[in-house]
């Protein structure tokens, strides 16, 4: 390889280099006046800033000096590098001033954030919880609303990073809240939030101008909506159980995520969607349906013991486009009660969002008991109403139970006779089986009679179990010794918890547990009398001998969390139950004129129906061919 050596021209041309420089510096360096005159400036800005600074601090006020100035334009300048290099072409806006944004229409407390430009805080004005605690449906960091979007200089922004910045208008009545995220004074995306006097439903409006060459169209722009519900409730896992995330898509199919656990789930054309959490709901209402959303739930809850502050997580992601290179978006957002009659009015069909129950049941609640309560608790304090509201039903269906009981009864009459009939042929069940029905059928008896009823009864029961817990009116009210007819109520608090049971004893569900108790013991012994024994069948007499003590233990352990409303409803339904069986039992059925009227029917010709020629048709095939399958193995 060929040494490198330093030439006899370079050493030359670097001598010149060296001496031309120190010429330059003999040659500009100031003369003896320049000095002086240039140290007086200095001594004279040392006194002049040694004065202000003494000025300063007689007058309490600062003062910038001329190092002060430089180091403040220094920093300045830095932090516009900064924000240059984390903003992009929205660093216009991080030097402008700005401020969080507080309103109040009434109902609702809301301060918009200039971080992100969206809600930071949603306190409810009319509510507190359980302790007395004022209702924040978004407070200390627990939501985020967010766009995710590319730039045309290749940054990937969100918005609840970005500097907003926010003002304040009147038009009306209303108030209106307009956020912006900058580029300029005329260029900008904007949340703007139209806030109406005592309503719960704000107008949101996402909208942008001037950045079709700032924001990549060829990227997707995603809306990203994530809440975590705090707890209100004196049971967590109670108001667990209704806190759910629930949507509306394709034109008024509703449905929701899993109760618990964690789930997801891709949702096609959504009307709206709920982040539900028991007596409140943050809803998101699309004006125009929303083609693709991605909609998450995560349950928090893992013990009720532990003091655990939220409930659950949800989120809600979908994509948002551009209507001629920007964005224009209308949604509605709604923080309030999860009541049907707040929700209604915004014919949004919103009020689907409460768990009432789906079809009939939801219904029956619907049309018949949300409206009768209504009615019944605006001039009646709400236990009244409750014991006022069991009595109507009762009444209603005492038909019902009238029937039941008379069918039970005419069993029991016939027994001794169907009770021969099976020992007659208790080695051809098939015969037996026949001459039961044909009696049955004259006499106008069956099994199938006393069931019927009961079935009847099941959309009310189950109705009514789904309405208690979610009505919003109960909340909060005050009944005897319940404090609070939504949740359970406590007359003596455990020193540990039993699982569950819990860590308290309720008195309603005891008292309801009760009453179940003596009802089925007045209506197992009918039914024991009136239930033929079968070969074969486990003996009845003792399955429902054990179902008089476990309905009644299973009453007071598992209602022992639920709403007290609903232990009320059941102790007084019971009770009336006893008192409209004794009264048709006493006063009503003669079992002397049941029989003769049995006797009377059996006498009668009794023209067999379609359907009991085709059951007896089809037994005797099936008896032919038993007997044949018998010949056929001698």
């Amino acid at each position: 390889m060929e040494e490198k050596k330093l030439d006899v021209k370079s050493i030359i041309g670097f001598v010149l280099i060296f001496g031309i420089l120190l010429f330059m510096m003999w040659q500009n360096q100031p003369s003896p006046e320049e000095i002086a005159a240039e140290e007086k400036a200095k001594q004279e800005q040392i006194e002049a800033d040694k004065k202000a600074k003494e000025a300063a601090a007689n007058d309490n006020t600062k003062v910038t000096t001329a190092d002060d100035f430089s180091n403040e334009t220094l920093g300045d300048s830095l932090q516009q590098i900064a924000n240059q290099n984390k903003f992009g072409a929205f660093a216009y806006g991080a030097g402008l001033n700005s401020e969080d944004v507080t309103v109040n229409n009434g109902v609702l407390d809301l301060t918009f954030s200039k971080r992100g430009g969206h809600l930071s805080e949603v306190k409810l004005n009319k509510f507190v919880d359980f302790d007395s605690i004022p209702i924040y449906l978004v407070k200390d960091n627990n939501a985020s609303f967010n766009i995710n979007f590319g730039t045309t200089d290749s940054r990937i922004l969100n918005t609840k990073d970005l500097p907003f910045q926010s003002n304040v208008t009147k038009n009306g009545e209303n108030t209106l809240v307009s956020m912006k995220l900058k580029v300029s004074e005329t260029k900008f995306l904007e949340y703007l939030y139209v806030i109406k006097p005592n309503d719960y439903m704000i107008d949101f409006t996402i909208k942008s101008q001037g950045l079709s060459n700032v924001i990549n169209g060829s990227q997707d722009i995603n809306l990203n909506w994530e809440q975590t519900s705090k707890r209100h409730d004196q049971s967590i896992s109670y108001e667990n159980r209704y806190t759910r995330l629930t949507y509306q898509h394709d034109g008024g199919n509703i449905d929701k995520l899993s109760q618990s656990g964690e789930d997801e789930e891709t949702v096609e054309d959504l009307d709206w969607l709920s982040f539900r959490q028991h007596f409140f709901s943050s809803i998101l209402v699309a004006d125009k349906p929303l083609k693709s959303v991605m909609l998450t739930s995560k349950d928090l809850v893992e013990e009720e013991t532990i003091d655990t502050l939220f409930t659950k997580t949800f989120g809600a992601k979908t994509t948002l486009a551009l209507q001629g290179n920007e964005l224009n978006q209308n949604f509605g957002l709604f923080y309030g009660p999860t009541d049907s009659t707040v929700l209604k009015p915004y014919d949004k069909n919103l009020e689907e969002s409460i768990p009432l129950g789906w079809g009939l049941f939801g219904w029956i609640n619907e049309y018949l008991f949300i409206p009768l309560f209504g009615f019944l608790s605006s001039f009646l304090p709400f236990g009244i109403a409750i014991i006022v509201m069991t009595v109507l039903i009762k009444l209603a269906m005492s038909f019902v139970q009238y029937k039941q009981y008379l069918s039970q009864m005419k069993m029991k009459i016939l027994k001794p006779e169907l009770d021969a009939i099976r020992e007659k042929h208790k080695n051809n069940k098939m015969k037996a089986q026949q001459e039961t029905m044909a009696l049955q059928n004259k006499a106008g008896a069956s099994p199938m009679a006393g069931c019927l009823p009961a079935l009847i009864q099941m959309p009310v029961f189950y109705a009514l179990f789904m309405f208690f817990p979610t009505a919003f009116a109960l909340r909060q009210k005050k009944f005897l010794w319940a404090d609070d007819l939504s949740s359970y109520d406590i007359i003596a608090k455990l020193p540990f918890d039993i699982p569950i049971y819990g860590d308290h004893i309720s008195l309603f569900p005891i008292l309801a547990a009760i009453a179940i108790f003596f009802y089925m013991k007045m209506t197992t012994g009918q039914q024991q009398m009136s239930a033929p024994q079968q070969e074969g069948m486990p003996d009845m007499a003792k399955m429902m001998k054990y179902m008089i003590y476990f309905a009644p233990i299973m009453m007071m352990v598992f209602f022992n969390k639920y709403a007290s409303g609903l232990s009320l409803y059941y102790f007084i339904s019971n009770l009336i139950s006893i008192g409209i069986l004794i009264v048709i039992k006493n006063f009503i059925l003669d079992e002397d004129k049941i029989h003769a009227k049995i006797q009377e029917q059996k006498a009668k010709p009794k023209k067999e129906s379609k359907f009991q020629k085709k059951m007896k048709e089809m037994m005797e095939q099936a008896e032919q061919q038993k007997q044949a399958q018998k010949r056929n193995k001698k």
